[in-house]
């Protein structure tokens, strides 16, 4: 792929999901039947709350300003130890970008209407789904290529627990969850697009790597193949479950429609984790082969 066509990419998958961000708060947030959707997935997270909030407690513990701290001076370093200087600033930049973006979305520029009972403040994009996506997101730039196809696995995984965790908490709706890895994704695009406009002549070193790792690819495949497959597999039953919840919205709350709505927000979490880790993981070793040490 040439630089022009990656940079062309990258451009437009941010571009793809900033505008993702604004059509779920337009529909979710900014609509009654949005909302009504929503209370019963937030209503819903009732119900095994108490055997699963230990663990998900557990996981959004992990999560805080000096965490996301401390992994961002990690990949600084990762990179710097790999004599990469460009990778810690796009690392940087996309981990102050995600999150700054997400408190100025979530603060500032984004409202949420009281159209229901017992709406509350403004809560999308979610605040740890969007640290947890970007600390991943991060070490997925610095890892040597190798690595990266395993980093992209596990963060994609580390996303999903997070989101699903602020669910069960009922610390978020599902929406604020999902925006919060198209905002990451948003400003991983981005870091990969400025990496397309560097020029630099690879020594032979440097390209040794390259050639080892990048000609075996069936690892790379089988890794974004389960990202593709899991999460098109949790998109299909999320839409599914929430459509159906669309359908009956309006009727008196039961504790089965609470389930069906909370049940479509959980698959609806785990898909956009996968999917954006999937594309992540697709934009980095495209735009990552140009220089030739990935």
């Amino acid at each position: 792929m040439s630089r022009r066509r990656a940079a062309l990419v990258a451009w437009s998958v941010a571009a793809v999901s900033a505008v993702g961000v604004w059509l779920l708060w337009r529909v979710f947030v900014d609509t009654v039947a949005g909302q009504q959707v929503e209370r019963l997935a937030f209503d819903g997270a009732r119900f095994g709350q108490t055997h699963l909030w230990s663990t998900a407690h557990g996981v959004l513990d992990v999560v805080s300003t000096w965490f996301i701290a401390a992994a961002l001076a990690v990949s600084v370093v990762v990179a710097l130890v790999r004599r990469r200087w460009e990778l810690a600033v796009q690392v940087a930049v996309l981990v102050i970008g995600a999150n700054g973006t997400t408190r100025l979305l979530k603060l500032v520029v984004l409202e949420r209407p009281h159209l229901q009972p017992g709406t509350g403040d403004n809560t999308l994009p979610s605040g740890h789904t969007t640290a947890a996506a970007s600390v991943s997101a991060a070490l997925l730039f610095v890892v040597p290529p190798r690595a990266r196809r395993w980093v992209a696995g596990l963060g994609g995984a580390y996303t999903a627990a997070t989101g699903v965790s602020t669910l069960i908490g009922r610390w978020h709706r599902p929406s604020d969850a999902v925006a919060a890895t198209l905002v990451v994704l948003a400003w991983t695009a981005v870091a990969c697009a400025l990496s397309t406009y560097r020029r630099s002549a690879p020594t032979v070193t440097d390209q040794v790597p390259v050639v080892r790792t990048e000609r075996g690819p069936s690892t790379y495949s089988v890794v974004l193949g389960v990202l593709l497959a899991g999460g098109v597999a949790a998109g299909a039953v999320g839409a599914l479950l929430l459509v159906r919840t669309w359908s009956v919205r309006s009727a008196t709350a039961t504790r089965a429609a609470e389930v069906l709505a909370y049940a479509g927000g959980v698959s609806a979490v785990i898909a956009a984790s996968a999917l954006t880790f999937a594309a992540m993981l697709v934009l980095r070793r495209a735009t990552g082969s140009l220089d030739g040490r990935s």
